[in-house]
């Protein structure tokens, strides 16, 4: 199957590809269209022949990985031709061998649409197999192309993270494992895919959290025979009467997640002995559609009527379905041996769409109506206009786990929003000017303010002035990413009308006192000031917190300064002149970051936690509250913060060449010999560029231990002190702490 070039098949490659071709033939094969066979095997194999199949950055088969991928959309999804076909023909796409147009012509449109989605979101991929943050609106925005290509991409990223247990790439393999957990498993879970949602979040943690995936599967292992028997003693007698009830149905039980297990034992602090919820039982009714919820119902009475149920727990998804498709009744009932038990009651259609997700429910969207989704992907576009990268990634995170409420208009029309939801969110949700005039609202008929929080049943009615305006303080009340991107639009256009008027304004007056505005001299007054932008200068005169008179006045002043500055400097000789230095120039001494996507001039700040140096290595962290903090790529916190915060991660390096002294503190261990102290404080008072700011000491038993904060201006001047320290007499250790 291969020449002699560069790329060729291992003999168990071959034998596993034969074998899922077959597979995926028999699956989809009433599906294909006359030459599509013929027309897929002979430009792989041309693909091949030419050499033009490269092996990916984890050096895997890019051929058998599609065929996994495809098997994986297939039986888990229930995609068919169309998405078969581009994932098989994508490796000869993104090597440049075939085009979209070729694809267009040998195959159909749909296919073409699909890989050129494909090949948007593998451009993002270049460089390496996580996205950078930079790349994360793009990602989304070709997610809301085609449905299609997000569950590809999520389908392809659970192949690869089952394909790199073995990698000797194992920093990459972290980062995959990061980028699954907090993008692709929440993506799976909006769009209803539990099952590839839970193979993420478990795999993520077998790759980041070792030793705890490996202690839980160890215990569920020993523990199987036991749960299994409690399960068969919990379900026999709801079997026995179900079955005599009439209904047709048959019964599972579930073991809960690795994942899901090992984050309840971190929230309830406890170890996996303190888990007693460890199943679910799931009975899956046969049920005509039109009796679907009354067999539902009638279910649920059976089981609460034998095992006691806790109402609290009670979840009816079948009323009102989730936002991504998913119906089902779940209740947690009191078992034998007094233990909690959570039942989950759907129907087979219900549980089609629970494993396969929204493939399966548009299969039966002409019966049951909207899901919901298709709205989320058109908002994708929207939000995505005023929203910075970071803060979206982590609004994005946050609003698809979210749970939902469910509120009315006035004529009944029913909206989802997720938990926390204000009246400003459902203001902004009917449009953008109720939003923005909105003052509060009327709930069952009671006066709120626009910060009240919804909740499910609730019947809203929006109260509005034409004198209301959208403040800044409003993005802390909304809890969805549209009102927010709503909200920055709306102050983005104040603020520029506001500026406009205020410029105006100050022109006006000027040329009412005669004076000419110069744009440089306003522009270092502007600074003077303590404004960072003009924007916010001109919005400050047009709230009227600053006097117009008193700006013309400080421009005055500046401008006579700058004129007798200029005057009364003597002219003088070139001879015997020096020039004292009043400044170090920024570009050659100072040090500084460069942040992200080469950004200088940014604030950040130091992390004290590991007290970051020029020149050591580092990253950026993003704060809660926007800023951006600075670690070491060594920092005691960093595992933690990349682990469960890998998409507030940005890229750091510094850049000039230092100029700025560091405070950092060295541990000292040694034998307490005479003298030791002086000999240690000698080497750093003879250094000049070293300032030692405090010691201490404490001896034991002919040991001494101390710390010594020393400031200094870079990383290879703290590694030759170090190294200075560790020769003395006496001293055992130098480390940096």
């Amino acid at each position: 199957m291969t020449d002699s070039g560069r790329f060729e098949f291992t003999p168990q490659e071959l034998d596993s590809t034969l074998a899922l071709y077959e597979e995926l033939k028999d699956r989809v094969g009433e599906t294909l269209q006359d030459g599509d066979e013929t027309k897929m095997r002979e430009l792989l194999n041309s693909a091949i022949r030419q050499n033009a199949v490269e092996r990916d950055v984890f050096g895997l088969n890019p051929i058998l990985t599609g065929f996994q991928t495809a098997k994986i959309v297939v039986d888990e999804i229930g995609l068919k031709r169309d998405a078969v076909l581009a994932i098989l023909l994508y490796p000869n796409v993104r090597s440049g061998f075939l085009t979209i147009d070729s694809v267009n012509n040998k195959f159909g449109t749909s296919v073409a649409r699909i890989l050129h989605g494909l090949q948007r979101v593998a451009s993002l991929y270049t460089k390496t197999p996580v996205v950078e943050s930079e790349n994360f609106r793009n990602l989304l925005l070709s997610f809301a192309e085609d449905m299609r290509v997000v569950l590809i991409m999520i389908a392809s990223r659970v192949n690869l993270m089952r394909q790199l247990r073995d990698t000797k790439f194992t920093e990459q393999r972290r980062k995959v494992a990061e980028e699954s957990a907090y993008l692709y498993a929440p993506l799976a879970h909006k769009l209803g895919l539990y099952k590839l949602k839970s193979e993420l979040e478990d795999l993520s943690l077998k790759y980041l959290e070792h030793d705890a995936y490996y202690l839980i599967k160890g215990k569920l292992n020993a523990t199987k025979a036991a749960r299994d028997t409690y399960i068969e003693r919990f379900i026999t007698p709801v079997r026995d009467k179900l079955s005599a009830s009439g209904l047709k149905f048959h019964i599972k039980g579930r073991t809960k997640s690795i994942h899901s297990i090992w984050q309840k034992m971190k929230k309830q602090n406890c170890d996996f002995e303190g888990i007693y919820d460890l199943f679910a039982i799931r009975i899956i009714i046969d049920s005509p559609l039109d009796q679907e919820k009354m067999q539902c119902w009638q279910a649920y009475s059976i089981v609460t009527d034998m095992y006691q149920p806790n109402p609290k727990r009670l979840r009816d998804w079948l009323s009102v379905p989730k936002s991504n498709g998913y119906e089902s009744l779940h209740i947690t009932v009191l078992g034998p041996e007094k233990k909690w038990v959570e039942v989950q009651i759907r129907t087979e259609r219900m549980d089609e769409i629970a494993e396969r997700g929204v493939a399966a429910h548009w299969r039966y969207k002409g019966i049951k109506g909207e899901s919901g989704l298709d709205e989320w992907l058109n908002n994708i576009r929207s939000i995505l206009e005023t929203s910075d990268d970071l803060q979206m990634m982590d609004q994005f995170k946050m609003d698809l786990y979210e749970d939902e409420v469910f509120v009315f208009t006035p004529k009944g029309d029913l909206f989802k929003f997720p938990k926390g939801a204000t009246v400003l969110d459902f203001a902004y949700h009917i449009h953008s000017k109720l939003g923005n005039s909105c003052t509060g609202a009327r709930i069952n008929g009671r006066a709120v303010t626009f910060r009240e929080q919804l909740r499910s049943g609730d019947q809203i009615e929006i109260i509005t002035s034409a004198a209301q305006k959208p403040k800044q303080e409003w993005l802390n009340i909304v809890k969805t990413p549209r009102a927010k991107a709503k909200i920055r639009l709306a102050l983005k256009e104040t603020q520029i009308k506001e500026g406009l008027f205020a410029k105006e304004m100050i022109e006006r007056k000027f040329k009412n006192r005669k004076i000419e505005l110069e744009e440089s001299a306003m522009a270092r007054l502007v600074k003077k000031l303590g404004f960072k932008e003009t924007s916010d200068f001109y919005k400050r005169i047009a709230d009227g917190e600053l006097d117009v008179n008193d700006i013309i006045d400080k421009y005055v002043e500046i401008q006579q300064r700058d004129v007798n500055s200029g005057s009364e400097v003597p002219a003088r000789s070139a001879e015997k002149f020096s020039l004292k230095p009043t400044a170090t120039p920024v570009a050659d001494t100072d040090d500084v970051l460069v942040i992200d996507r080469n950004l200088k001039g940014i604030d950040y700040q130091l992390a004290r936690c590991c007290n970051p140096i020029y020149g050591d290595d580092v990253f950026g962290f993003v704060t809660v509250n926007g800023g951006i903090k600075i670690h070491r790529t060594d920092c005691p916190n960093a595992a933690e913060m990349r682990k469960r915060f890998g998409y507030r991660i940005v890229k750091a390096k510094w850049s000039g060449k230092g100029g700025s002294l560091y405070q950092i503190t060295l541990r000292v261990i040694g034998n307490d010999d005479i003298g030791i102290v002086n000999n240690l404080t000698s080497i750093i008072s003879k250094d000049e560029k070293l300032v030692l700011r405090s010691i201490s000491i404490n001896s034991n038993d002919g040991l001494f231990s101390g710390n010594m904060v020393v400031m200094l201006d870079d990383a290879s001047r703290l590694e030759a002190l170090i190294k200075k320290l560790k020769a003395v007499k006496g001293v055992k250790n130098v480390v940096r702490i």
